[in-house]
């Protein structure tokens, strides 16, 4: 008879890795780029727009950078003056400051892959 010990198996690496927890980049629901566009942001109820660009965009939404911030679940329109074109949107997170001014984290109220013009990779999860 074999004695018994009480040791458990050693995890093999691809055990280790599916137990890890995922990463902020994997728990994304889109890829993000960096891309400074100009844009225009009206916002609901606000007679003048502000003017401000992106940090970060994604096919479902980007990172503004404005002169002021905005709270969060505020409806707005942006406007890509080079694309002649404008969404809906409404931010998802009450804003942080910057060197540059407030980011403000904006989510599309309808998906629009194209509007700001580049191509975003289906993702691979």
């Amino acid at each position: 008879m074999k004695p018994q010990t009480n040791a458990k198996p050693a995890l093999s690496p691809a055990r280790v890795v599916a137990t890890r927890p995922p990463t902020a980049e994997e728990r994304r629901r889109a890829q993000r780029v960096l891309l400074r566009i100009r844009v225009v942001v009206q916002v609901a109820g606000k007679a003048s727009p502000l003017e401000g660009h992106t940090h970060t965009v994604s096919a479902s939404g980007a990172m503004l950078i404005l002169p002021e911030g905005l709270g969060e679940g505020t409806m707005v329109t942006i406007e890509n003056p080079k694309a002649q074109s404008k969404i809906e949107a409404r931010v998802v997170r009450p804003p942080q400051m910057s060197h540059e001014g407030s980011l403000v984290p904006v989510e599309f109220t309808s998906p629009s892959p194209n509007f700001w013009g580049i191509f975003f990779p289906p993702a691979i999860n």
